[in-house]
């Protein structure tokens, strides 16, 4: 039996095409529809036509036999059709998952709360705080607005951050 690697291998023109910051690095690749490409580096993940989606900017992601649903902190989904995704599935977990310091769910009223996440800026030893409310409630309201900023110093308080 014969292994062949080309298949493997990005095409010159397309790894030509990447905007790569400094220091970036390709982590996988795979084939998206006819002529796209999904590319995982160590910073964000590239879908077909450019878009960059930086890790710390993704809430999840998810495979079906359709490809990957990715869904970002801000902004609508995005379907990426992928036939054969190879590591590309373990790759975008473990990046994910990586960039998440801090994850904590606080009841804020009888019908709902908040869940405070941390995350890991790339190139940066900053952490972005997020506020993700229950569906129902009022993002823009103060009174809830308080108490989730008062229920963020108690989870930096805790944590050390």
């Amino acid at each position: 039996m014969r292994f062949s690697f080309a298949s493997r291998r990005m095409p010159a023109p397309v790894r030509k095409a990447l905007s790569l910051e400094p220091g970036e690095r390709v982590l996988t690749h795979t084939k998206s529809g006819e002529d796209g490409y999904l590319v995982a580096t160590d910073r964000a993940l590239l879908l077909p036509g450019g878009t960059r989606v930086p890790w710390h900017l993704i809430d999840r992601a998810s495979w079906d036999e359709e490809g990957l649903r990715v869904i970002p902190t801000q902004g609508p989904a995005r379907q990426v059709p992928v036939a054969e995704p190879g590591r590309m599935p373990e790759v975008v977990r473990e990046r994910v998952t990586a960039s998440i310091v801090v994850s904590r769910y606080v009841t804020l009223a009888r019908d709902g709360g908040v869940r405070i996440v941390a995350r890991r800026v790339p190139g940066s030893s900053d952490l972005l705080w997020e506020f993700a409310f229950d569906s129902g409630m009022d993002p823009d309201d103060p009174g809830l607005r308080a108490l989730a900023e008062q229920a963020l110093e108690g989870v930096r308080r805790t944590m050390g951050v």
